[in-house]
């Protein structure tokens, strides 16, 4: 792979380039991208979306957007420390094609704010819930009606997939989506390939998978155009990684790290001594022990601890990844960027007490099962009512149902994966407090 191409300025519906050299610096193609997506609908509503506590009105307590948000900081700022890198390293880049450092922060930083923008109500559960409902639940009636690769991507309904489509798919004057820039795209695309063969390798990028089947063409178009590697043979898609797609995952880890973290201990789900024994071996070479001593609540000492242990986590993110480049460039790095950091081990063991006090502690599992129920009764009654209006039965209180649905959705879908898809994209788009609101009016539960 090759850094001018992967850097590419052009936008769904472009029939020629987009030449960096020729850009406004006032405007540049990768900050309008990140405008594009913080002023979109499916972005709003990430202030109403599980981070970790599913429905929690404490203010102390991250939600989707605040957390994408400080994710796309993070992003920035390890796209700009490569990006100082790899411009020293291949000076053509700046004198020929009139590349900056700032452009790999502004990429990474768009791809970032974007990582979570298909994730479903109700966080991971969100996905889970999507998924059984068509493998063990009532949706197990369509399977024999689908293609494998359109059933699996039902079965194990992706957030990942989801937000590529929220980015690009077009509908009715929509053409394009947000019409993002395919740099941004494809630091995007951190799982490069269609949701079947399943974990095919232990390669990262087959971890998951990216794209739905409505969407593989223009995926394709993304991917070839920046001279992905393609690493899959026959009939299957898929490819090596864009570089940048690392780093968006690094900042991902990082954050969710540290800061799933410091929520559980300003929620008393961790105690304070943990988060010292823990945060200090990541902090032990910055921390200034005289100005620590001076902080006299416990918000103050782990905020500053949390600083510095972000700070750490950067630095030795973008260490991984210059000295792995020309790997990653040949599609030769099957890892994730902090898979290979000096720290790994620390976050583990933070990891670790998260899974044990935070993500499994009993408000966490109550508000999970709570969001099983919403989000397949809700898939249930709208899957039914879009399939018997298709059919021509559509019954009174089907009729009564889609009016439920907003104007964007009202759309016609000739197949049954694109009508069963179309539910889970609209489903996935609620935030968690409409999904309820939904949930209530549907059961006529009056509180």
């Amino acid at each position: 792979m090759h850094w001018e191409q992967l850097l590419s300025l052009k936008r769904q519906g472009d029939k020629g380039k987009r030449l960096r050299i020729e850009q406004d610096d006032t405007r540049l193609g990768f900050e309008v991208d990140y405008d594009r997506i913080i002023f979109s609908a499916a972005f709003r509503s990430l202030q109403d979306k599980t981070q970790v506590i599913p429905l929690s009105k404490t203010d102390f307590v991250h939600t989707r957007l605040t957390h994408s948000l400080e994710v796309s900081v993070v992003g920035r700022s390890l796209g700009r420390l490569v990006g100082k890198k790899i411009i020293e390293k291949y000076p053509h880049l700046q004198e020929v094609h009139g590349y900056h450092m700032n452009d790999f922060g502004a990429i990474v930083a768009a791809a970032s704010l974007a990582h979570d923008i298909g994730n479903p109500p109700f966080g991971h559960s969100g996905e889970k819930a999507i998924g059984e409902y068509f493998s063990i639940g009532k949706g197990q009636q369509y399977k024999d009606q689908l293609t494998a690769k359109e059933w699996q991507d039902l079965i194990d309904f992706e957030g990942n997939a989801n937000g590529f489509s929220v980015l690009t798919a077009s509908r009715p004057g929509i053409e394009g989506g947000l019409r993002i820039s395919f740099a941004t795209l494809g630091a995007f695309m951190k799982y490069p390939k269609e949701s079947l063969p399943k974990k095919p390798t232990a390669a990262i990028a087959d971890k998951k998978y990216g794209f739905f089947q409505t969407d593989k063409t223009f995926f394709q178009d993304v991917a070839l155009d920046m001279g992905l590697i393609p690493n899959k043979t026959g009939m299957d898609i898929g490819f090596e990684r864009h570089p940048l797609a690392y780093l968006v995952e690094a900042a991902d880890d990082i954050c969710y790290t540290i800061i799933d973290f410091e929520d559980g201990i300003n929620l008393g789900l961790v105690s304070e001594d943990f988060a010292l024994e823990y945060l200090i071996k990541l902090v032990k070479d910055s921390i200034d022990t005289s100005k620590y001593k001076t902080l006299e609540t416990k918000e103050d000492r782990i905020s500053y601890l949390r600083a510095l242990a972000i700070g750490s986590l950067i630095n030795d993110a973008v260490k991984v990844f210059v000295e792995n480049e020309v790997l990653i460039l040949n599609g030769k790095f099957p890892y994730a960027i902090m898979d290979k950091s000096k720290y790994k081990a620390q976050m583990d063991d933070i990891i670790k007490i998260s899974v044990d006090n935070i993500y499994q502690s009993r408000e966490v599992i109550e508000k999970e099962i709570v969001g099983y129920q919403i989000i397949q009764t809700l898939l249930d009654k709208f899957i039914t009512a879009f399939n018997n209006k298709f059919d021509g039965n559509a019954s009174n209180y089907d009729s009564l149902i889609l009016k439920m649905l907003p104007e964007k959705h009202h759309l016609e879908k000739e197949n049954l994966y694109g009508r069963l898809l179309h539910i889970c994209h609209f489903i996935s788009l609620l935030t968690d407090g409409n999904a309820l609101l939904f949930y209530k009016t549907i059961t006529a539960v009056k509180n």
